[in-house]
């Protein structure tokens, strides 16, 4: 039986295109259970993306400012092989629904299949950001919505200033 490390570090994955105030209130409560806690975007190619890995990274570590012992990082290919290498035991991943249970369930158990010392940790989403996903976000922003309450204030202004690029034609996307 393996024994508990004398520090927990557990990764938090997602793509925060752009983070919401769901993954702030799973952040926040990771802060908490964990010694230190790696909010890492996955690069994946096959989306595309509103904002480039830089800008979400300055995004993530302006609003994640205000706890100490959370850093932002980001990764290619296999979750756990990077979970590995920056000496990450746990895995939190958020669940907002059956959906995403179902989803979250394959993933974890194939990632203990690969790294059987790598737990995955699910918490559920917070009732008032139960709904929230990036995705959602990005299409009620697109269509003229108010998403105000669901990102971060400097978020949404990102947003803003996004639409006003595209519509104006002076976007300029760079990944």
């Amino acid at each position: 039986m393996a024994t508990k490390p004398s520090t927990v570090i557990a990764i938090y994955p997602g793509s925060f295109d752009p983070i919401t105030n769901g993954h702030l209130d799973l952040i926040e409560r990771g802060s908490k259970l964990f010694d230190r806690l790696i909010v890492s975007i996955l690069c994946n190619d096959e989306k595309e993306p509103l904002f480039s890995l830089e800008e979400r990274v300055e995004m993530l570590r302006e609003v994640l400012r205000r706890f100490p012992n959370v850093e932002v990082g980001h990764f290619e290919g296999l979750l756990v092989d990077y979970a590995a290498t920056r000496g990450a035991t746990v895995l939190l991943r958020g669940i907002r629904a059956i959906s995403d249970y179902e989803k979250e369930l394959q993933m974890a158990l194939m990632n203990r299949r690969l790294r059987p010392d790598i737990e995955t940790l699910f918490l559920m989403a917070g009732e008032a950001h139960s709904f929230i996903s990036s995705r959602i976000v990005k299409e009620v922003f697109r269509l003229g919505g108010n998403v105000a309450g669901l990102v971060p204030p400097s978020v949404e202004a990102r947003l803003h200033k996004r639409l006003h690029t595209v519509t104006t034609g002076n976007h300029k996307h760079s990944d």
